[in-house]
């Protein structure tokens, strides 16, 4: 499958973004971590107007604290389950849940199903931190496995989604960019052609999606999961995780003709 190297889109069309709507893990990351060329470039991009919105996978827990932390517009929580805003100390609910105690629950009893055909898996770290899904290790999972998985929370009537790190057990209609077209049309006030959305891996799937997002990025390591994506990103960078993220902003900056080299 070929893919559009980023250095071939057209700068006019990078000229009318506003915001920058990116995975997290294995797109801001490198290795697992944020490094200090990371941290620079949403620096840069503050002072040149351009927003930044975390859309990531990760619990509730864990975005409410990053949010105060980074220069960012933002972040979308638990693959569009839950929006934070920079300046708001409360978290703005994207999915409906009447009753959060009854609904945890539910998900625990479906993990538990799911444990009785694959019981290797275990609960995420983090998963004690959730409001809207449901997250075990992807570690040692075949692709086989994971449509397996996917087939079973579907009979069970919740949706499932995996990222290099977890795999979601969630809301059927709950993902990244349902819930970054409700906050761009609630919050920003910004069209999608006006969005650089950039990802890695299925749980990115969304965010790739032509009819939504028309100018799409993957990072280098995208190419990993390239056969089990339904929507490609427009383009690819030459650079993996937090490099390619930064490669994409350096392109954008260049062409605003706020970075020179």
């Amino acid at each position: 499958m070929r893919f559009t190297p980023l250095e071939q889109i057209d700068s006019n069309f990078l000229r009318n973004i506003k915001i920058i709507a990116t995975d997290m893990d294995g797109t801001l990351t490198q290795k697992g971590k944020f490094t200090s060329d990371l941290l620079l470039m949403f620096e840069k991009l503050a002072v040149s107007d351009l927003q930044v919105l975390i859309v990531t996978g990760r619990s509730a827990g864990w975005v409410s604290g990053l949010v105060n932390y980074l220069p960012i517009a933002g972040a979308i929580a638990e693959n569009g389950g839950l929006f934070y805003p920079a300046k708001n100390e409360e978290a703005i609910a994207l999915t409906s849940i009447s009753n959060r105690l009854e609904y945890r629950q539910e998900l625990a009893a479906v993990f538990q199903k799911l444990q009785q055909s694959f019981p290797q898996i275990c609960e995420s770290s983090d998963n004690c931190f959730r409001i809207t899904d449901w997250t075990f290790d992807v570690r040692g999972l075949s692709a086989e496995q994971l449509e397996r998985l996917s087939s079973l929370c579907q009979e069970l009537g919740l949706g499932f989604t995996y990222s290099n790190v977890q795999c979601h057990i969630k809301p059927l209609n709950q993902d990244k960019a349902t819930g970054l077209m409700q906050v761009l049309q609630d919050y920003f006030q910004c069209l999608p052609e006006q969005v650089l959305t950039v990802g890695d891996s299925p749980n990115d799937e969304s965010l790739f999606n032509p009819q939504y997002f028309p100018f799409s990025v993957g990072v280098a390591n995208a190419l990993e999961y390239a056969n089990h994506l339904s929507y490609q990103p427009a383009y690819i960078t030459k650079a993996s995780e937090g490099q390619g993220f930064c490669e994409a902003c350096r392109k954008i900056l260049r062409v605003s003709g706020k970075l020179s080299n």
